[in-house]
């Protein structure tokens, strides 16, 4: 689709989602998504204890769903040049890359689990791709994307290229283990180690997977969706914060 004038509106840094039913658009996200859970409230609290204004709020909660071509800019120069890389070594694209989502001006491409390793090494040591620099990972916890509820998230960077890009990796909950990367990017070590901490992410194969901000014996995984929100005794001092739907509601 082309204006009077002959620019393409999606090559001018203008949100392709604004317009969900124009055409040729790079990065269309499609049907908005996928759709994995409905949002009540804005903190979980569901019986008066949510005094923030927003206890009646209720909205789907979507991911981004798979992009279609062309996937604007830099991006399909990224994407035809990993999938070709990891075609030279034997190994089919659609087999290592699940997904690719074009979102707000990101990219990011969603990894099988099992090919994590080789896909983070080909996307340093291409010379076309020379993503020389991991900025860390992220955990994130979907309980509602069954089958697939944690997530890790990493940031790479191309200094020699002047790009950025993510990678994204799942896991379900009753088998949290994803391959460690620090191999690759050894600035990968804390942390791995925080998102274990945090998340409970077990990454196979880390040099030193241990707690790094929580004490050794601590319960559970504090920025999971579903850990208590209160009534958690404080350590050292024997008080205890109530959990939302206990405190006091000023309404």
């Amino acid at each position: 689709m082309t204006e009077a004038n002959g620019v393409n509106p999606g090559a001018n840094g203008v949100n392709p989602d604004k317009d969900l039913n124009a055409e040729n658009l790079p990065g269309r996200r499609g049907d908005q998504g996928e759709p994995i859970r409905v949002q009540r409230g804005m903190f979980g609290a569901n019986n008066g204890g949510d005094t923030t204004g927003y206890g009646g709020l209720v909205r789907p909660v979507r991911l981004p769903g798979q992009a279609t071509r062309p996937y604007g800019g830099w991006f399909d120069e990224v994407a035809d040049e990993l999938e070709g890389a990891l075609e030279e070594q034997s190994l089919l694209p659609e087999n290592a890359i699940e997904k690719t989502v074009v979102d707000r001006g990101e990219l990011t491409f969603h990894i099988a689990r099992e090919h994590l390793p080789r896909v983070a090494r080909t996307l340093r040591d291409d010379p076309a791709l020379r993503f020389e620099l991991c900025t860390g990972v992220s955990g994130v916890h979907f309980p509602g994307d069954k089958g697939r509820e944690l997530h890790a998230v990493y940031h790479l960077r191309s200094i020699t290229h002047g790009r950025v890009l993510r990678l994204e990796v799942s896991a379900p909950d009753d088998d949290p283990h994803i391959p460690s990367i620090v191999d690759v990017y050894p600035t990968n070590d804390w942390h791995e180690r925080e998102t274990y901490d945090f998340f409970g992410l077990i990454f196979d194969g880390h040099p030193a997977l241990t707690r790094i901000m929580m004490p050794d014996d601590w319960q559970g995984f504090p920025q999971r969706k579903d850990y208590p929100l209160g009534g958690i005794p404080v350590e050292y001092k024997g008080a205890q914060i109530p959990a939302p739907d206990q405190r006091r509601s000023y309404s």
